[in-house]
């Protein structure tokens, strides 16, 4: 696993917000007397939400002061899954997912799509600094293919038109909508077939 790139640039400073001063606290709630620890990688989740989708160093010294724990145990956690941005990534975050399915339909397409639009290399802020994107593995909507997913939601059955304007729409501060773009419901079967009756297999056979 590749060594993930720390910030050369950094806050001095990180607090939650009084809002997520009470979420943090309720999540702690739901651990047992001693063992508050074992939410810091809801806390951590919770400081890159806040922080347009990275964590910064201050975070993490203020997370491990928050549950009495070592700072370094914070940040091996930080550092060892990948959901978490260690470097700035901009309010809006594209994963594209690259894995088999997507790729045969056509992932690569939104990858030059986000090459041209976002920025010509992977992990690189947009000219205005909102915006950038990244290949990933599955994130488990295969049948929808190729899809992506936008800071938490994913769009999916998309082609290099749709995606363009997606990226327009975020441009212009416009929150696109989530979910497939072929009018599907969830993962339900295109052209409204419910049934594999009448379809031949691979030897011809009914």
């Amino acid at each position: 696993m590749a060594v993930k790139k720390i910030s050369k640039v950094q806050p001095e400073k990180f607090e939650f917000s009084s809002n997520n001063k009470k979420t943090a606290d309720k999540i702690i709630q739901n651990y047992p007397s001693g063992k508050q620890q074992s939410s810091v990688m809801a806390l951590l989740y919770l400081a890159q939400k806040q922080n347009d989708n990275w964590i910064p160093l201050a975070a993490m010294k203020y997370i491990a002061k928050y549950l009495d724990m070592p700072y370094i145990k914070v940040y091996e956690v930080a550092t060892f899954y990948s959901m978490y941005n260690l470097t700035p990534v901009g309010k809006y975050f594209f994963q594209v997912c690259t894995t088999t399915p997507c790729m045969l339909r056509g992932a690569y397409n939104l990858v030059e799509v986000c090459k041209k639009k976002i920025s010509e290399e992977e992990n690189m802020l947009s000219k205005d600094g909102k915006t950038s994107w990244l290949e990933v593995e599955c994130l488990g909507a295969c049948v929808n293919a190729p899809m992506l997913q936008l800071n938490e939601n994913y769009y999916e059955d998309l082609d290099s038109a749709t995606l363009e304007k997606i990226i327009d729409k975020i441009s212009n501060n416009e929150v696109p909508q989530p979910g497939s773009y072929r009018g599907r419901l969830s993962s339900e079967p295109e052209n409204t077939r419910k049934t594999l009756i009448g379809i031949k297999n691979a030897w011809g056979q009914r």
